[in-house]
């Protein structure tokens, strides 16, 4: 295998972390409202840790496109 195809192919496999932080959000939120319809008084206290969790996803999928950028023009 070229040096060349091996990289676009790190790349590529590097970049699978998004495919992790879009389920991880969208699970977050889809939990966070599951859980806000049935305890509506409990919801307001919780935003804040609803938004840490989809900050921290959030950064593995912007450090994996990252480093697949990287890969490629590094």
């Amino acid at each position: 295998m070229e040096a060349e195809a091996a990289k676009y192919i790190g790349a590529g496999l590097a970049t699978l972390g998004m495919i992790g932080s879009a389920l991880a959000v969208g699970n977050i939120f889809g939990q966070f409202l599951a859980g806000a319809l049935r305890n509506p008084a409990a919801a307001a206290a919780q935003v804040g840790n609803l938004f840490v969790g989809a900050a921290l996803a959030e950064a593995l999928g912007i450090l994996a496109f990252v480093l697949g950028v990287l890969m490629i023009f590094g």
